[in-house]
């Protein structure tokens, strides 16, 4: 798998909303995504249709590739950053122009929704592209250092890292209420031990599910695979879109689970309940609680790269990326 050009100090990000768009952020909160992007070094800009809206707060598919078709083939862009996340970025998927992508390769991140179309390019443009922070992530204050340090490492650096678990996590609403936050201690838990070496998929479990039967969809088989799930999600409907995708997969060398938000009432009985029914799962290392997802501060981490896991250690190896 190719990997793009790393970013640098003093290159340009554009900002696009393949998925729902801009109009959602506050003025205040873009602008402050905006400051601590180009406090790091980047310059940003913003994608022509990121602003219109239509009845699901999204724009029509012709104005969201356009954004895209855009950016990528933008000399002087070297990155691209999605807006937010939503409900609705699979729609673009037969209206890429894969080829025009495959041939300017660059610095494509996001998370949640935009697994669908990340997970697309990485399968027919054949380049790494990026789980991690949203443009508005960047808004948050509280917990920011963590988020920033590994998404500047995955994406600006070639040297390979161990990824850390952040000292603590949050499930609030950080984008209603910056002050009043309630963090708990960190700790990535193992539900079977081992140690293996892949090519790193995944994200929003039931966004990479609805690839499947359709072209944009990778071979999951001897992957490690990542999966995290939002606040729409419950244990049981976990539990069956995690059924669909070891199906599909057949066989993986290593499972990693992100935290669950409380809203989805997944308690650790449960997810350990969920995990025993796979016979497949006690066979490889599966590794749970882990800083990425819908709960914060988040890594960044490759779709198509590389990963070692030991989760006797408890570590994650980005090896390509």
């Amino acid at each position: 798998m190719f990997v793009p050009s790393k970013l640098k100090k003093g290159d340009e990000i554009r900002i696009i909303a393949p998925s729902r768009n801009a109009k959602i952020l506050s003025e205040e909160g873009i602008l402050q995504a905006k400051d601590r992007l180009e406090g790091i070094g980047f310059n940003v800009t913003f994608g022509k249709h990121l602003f219109e809206s239509d009845l699901q707060n999204s724009s029509s598919i012709e104005q969201r590739a356009e954004d895209i078709h855009d950016a990528f083939q933008s000399l002087n862009v070297k990155g691209i950053l999605t807006a937010i996340g939503g409900f609705n970025s699979n729609e673009l998927l037969p209206y890429l122009d894969y080829e025009l992508i495959k041939n300017h390769p660059k610095v494509f991140c996001g998370y949640s929704d935009i697994t669908a179309i990340a997970t697309a390019i990485t399968t027919l443009s054949g380049f790494i592209t990026y789980s991690g922070p949203h443009f508005s992530s960047f808004q948050m204050e509280k917990a920011q250092d963590y988020q920033t340090k590994f998404f500047q490492k995955c994406v600006m650096q070639s040297t390979p890292y161990f990824l850390e678990p952040s000292q603590v996590w949050s499930d609030d609403a950080w984008f209603l209420d910056q002050e009043n936050r309630h963090f708990k201690e960190v700790e990535w838990k193992v539900y079977n031990e081992g140690v293996a070496k892949g090519t790193s998929y995944g994200g929003n479990l039931c966004t990479l599910n609805l690839l499947q039967g359709t072209p944009y969809i990778p071979s999951l088989k001897d992957s490690i695979l990542f999966i995290e799930d939002d606040e729409m999600t419950m244990p049981e409907t976990f539990a069956r879109d995690l059924t669909s995708l070891l199906q599909s997969a057949k066989e993986i060398k290593a499972l990693i689970i992100s935290r669950f938000q409380r809203v989805s009432n997944m308690t650790e009985e449960q997810l350990i309940f969920i995990l025993d029914k796979h016979p497949i799962l006690k066979n490889i290392p599966v590794l749970y609680d882990v800083d990425f997802g819908h709960t914060q501060p988040i890594f960044t981490f490759p779709i198509g790269g590389e990963v070692e896991v030991n989760t006797s250690a408890k570590t994650l190896k980005l090896l390509k990326f």
